[in-house]
């Protein structure tokens, strides 16, 4: 049953028309990371590279920037770089999805996507939604160009779901393994622990449960989301999203976190036991949700929701005004070195530079680099010596710093509420910062630390100001994706 008529579409391109000429005169809108078209948009979704385009969707409410009725957007590019947004690709207009066509993913097989996505459907009464009222069934789409649906039907009905689980079991993502198809997907049990749950299948339409893949201690959170797994050479990894940790001094700051084990699957027991503690993926203030992809090239590549629910009253998005809010994160290629989880921003992105300043900087209280372009810009500084304290002032009032081991990230009111972010980091060699118009990432010691962050200043200055002592060499490059 198609439950979106005409009324609702026509109603849908006069609020998408108004909100457009909002969005499109917003001076924080972003210039090279993708954001919505209008509204609102949260997790990638089915990311994957087919018959040579790299295709993100992404949860999408396109009609109102604080969200509401979540689709299913859609992105392309040829380069990672310069992207068009397509037509919306899934709706809520069955009745196994009728509020929300919810977090999923993709996977390539014989010249086909198959999807595997979240229909969400909250039953009308006096429920919580959280042990009743709510069903959340898996579906499977078949495209055969990533544009159109050829194939759609409930795998994964919710009554179907294993006993000892809430109503919240979602965000399948499908990986194969020794010609067996696996889905993890995560789920919140009812005795409050997040657990990821385990199905196979043999041909991408029949699916069997096969237990719970990874579960750990009360400590590790309430629910678990977006579960992510591949392998590399050195070790597994395991990705996902969890809900309801406890901050420590300097992890976990944030209200919901995501974040990775360092692992082997064993195959027998069907059961991922991790050899690392968990650590998270990017230590900022917007980040969660994130999903990876492997390319033509063999790139395993990740995506991040630059943003995060249930921040307010915390902080908040000055665009909700105009038209818009949330955006991705660049796209990063992530690897496993000697141990450790890295990510770079694709070097891709490195088109957008121009105007490169070079210096070598032996810096004794205060050094000063003039005539950036303010809004877009990245720097790059590699540390020659130990250094146990300097700053770096850019922006309007954000100010990275490095004092006794400790780098933190300070947002003043630009931060619009988002005030300190900390990593504890034995040895600082590198600090690598790309800046967009309302956005910055910062990646240490080569992408073994990430920070994210939405920030909105309005005073801009075309400066970026060194303060403390230190002795580094450095680059700077004006960014323009025109």
């Amino acid at each position: 049953m198609n439950s979106l008529n005409m009324t609702y579409w026509n109603n849908l391109a006069q609020i998408q028309s108004k909100l457009r000429s909002k969005v499109e005169k917003d001076p924080w809108r972003l210039a090279f990371h993708q954001m919505p078209e209008t509204g609102w948009l949260n997790d990638p979704n089915g990311v994957v590279h087919f018959k040579g385009v790299y295709h993100l969707y992404h949860q999408y409410v396109p009609d109102n920037p604080e969200g509401g009725l979540v689709h299913w957007g859609h992105k392309t590019s040829a380069d990672m770089v310069h992207f068009k947004e397509e037509e919306i690709f899934i709706s809520p207009d069955k009745d196994y999805n009728r509020n929300g066509a919810y977090s999923g993913s993709a996977f390539v097989k014989d010249d086909e996507i198959h999807f595997f996505y979240t229909g969400n459907v909250k039953k009308d009464g006096d429920y919580d939604y959280i042990f009743n009222g709510r069903e959340q069934n898996t579906i499977h789409i078949v495209s055969k160009d990533g544009f159109t649906i050829d194939f759609e039907e409930v795998v994964i009905a919710h009554e179907d779901y294993p006993e000892g689980f809430t109503d919240h079991i979602r965000d399948p993502k499908i990986f194969e393994k020794d010609n067996v198809y696996y889905m993890v997907l995560g789920s919140r049990a009812l005795d409050h622990h997040g657990k990821i749950l385990l199905y196979t299948s043999s041909d991408l339409y029949n699916w069997q449960y096969k237990g719970v893949f990874f579960e750990r201690e009360k400590e590790m959170g309430y629910m678990f989301e977006c579960p992510d797994f591949f392998e590399t050479d050195e070790q597994d990894v395991l990705i996902f999203s969890p809900q309801g940790l406890k901050p420590t001094l300097y992890e976990f700051q944030n209200t919901h976190n995501a974040g990775y084990y360092l692992g082997k699957a064993d195959w027998k027991t069907t059961q991922f036991n991790p050899q690392s503690v968990f650590k998270e993926l990017d230590r900022g203030f917007d980040f969660y949700a994130p999903q990876t992809f492997e390319d033509k090239f063999g790139r395993r590549i990740l995506w991040g929701w630059m943003g995060l629910g249930d921040t307010k009253p915390e902080y908040t998005n000055p665009t909700i005004a105009r038209g818009w809010q949330h955006a991705m994160t660049l796209p990063r290629e992530i690897s496993v070195e000697n141990g450790k989880l890295i990510q770079r921003p694709l070097s891709e992105y490195q088109v957008l530079r121009s105007d490169k300043i070079e210096e070598k900087v032996i810096l004794d209280r205060e050094y000063t680099i003039e005539g950036i372009n303010p809004h877009t810009f990245e720097l790059r500084i590699n540390l020659e010596k130990e250094t146990n304290q300097f700053s770096i002032h850019l922006k309007e009032d954000t100010v990275l710093s490095y004092d006794n081991h400790v780098f933190t990230l300070v947002h003043g009111p630009s931060g619009y509420g988002r005030s300190e972010r900390s990593i504890e980091i034995k040895d600082l060699t590198e600090i690598h910062l790309i800046a967009d118009t309302s956005s910055v990432e910062i990646f240490l010691n080569d992408g073994e630390y990430v920070m994210s962050s939405r920030v909105y200043p309005k005073d801009i200055k075309d400066t970026i100001i060194f303060k403390g002592s230190a002795e580094f060499n450095l680059e700077v490059w004006n960014l323009s994706n025109e």
